[in-house]
């Protein structure tokens, strides 16, 4: 690695095996065994290569310095921008089911308390037409002063409302759920 990295190094600031070797003080051979991992400098010459480059010892050391290609830049690039895009659309979908998951209560919950409400509709229909509640006279029994109550005859309307609003509540319901499930 330290070979390759040299190498990789002197080629990127377009320096000869010669100009290295002049401004480091030894001879070109040596820097050629360096490249060719016949032999390794020294901690002081490593720190003095180090300086040269403009990067740290242990970059020196460490992996293979790539060269400065742009197609290699420009797939690191795309790499990158590829991971950030799936993470995000991750992060949306899981916001998405989250908000459906509470759309889907909120319907529930909806839908729970009308049909108790449509109970109670469907209970007082039953009453207004029961033979007991038909009919009650308010004042005189006979005369043109006497008033009638009876049930209004349009609370049916409110139970088939209540029933068809109830249904569609827990239609879309089962849709939302699918869809989470998808």
């Amino acid at each position: 690695m330290l070979s390759e990295n040299i190498k990789n190094l002197r080629k990127e600031n377009g320096m000869s095996q010669e100009e290295l070797a002049a401004k480091l003080n030894v001879v070109r051979q040596t820097v050629s065994k360096w490249e060719q991992n016949l032999s390794v400098p020294d901690s002081e010459m490593l720190i003095s290569i180090a300086e040269i480059f403009d990067v740290s010892v242990s970059q020196l050391l460490g992996e293979t310095v790539e060269t400065n290609d742009t197609k290699t830049e420009l797939e690191k690039i795309s790499q990158k921008l590829e991971n950030l895009n799936e993470m995000i659309a991750q992060k949306n979908s899981r916001n998405r089911r989250i908000l459906l998951v509470i759309v889907a209560v909120c319907l529930i919950i909806i839908a729970s308390v009308m049909l108790l409400f449509t109970g109670i509709a469907a209970v007082r229909l039953f009453m207004a037409f029961s033979p007991s509640n038909d009919i009650a006279i308010i004042g005189g029994a006979d005369g043109p002063t006497s008033i009638m109550i009876a049930s209004t005859g349009f609370e049916w309307v409110g139970v088939v409302v209540s029933v068809l609003f109830t249904v569609l509540l827990i239609l879309a319901s089962v849709y939302i759920l699918k869809k989470i499930r998808k």
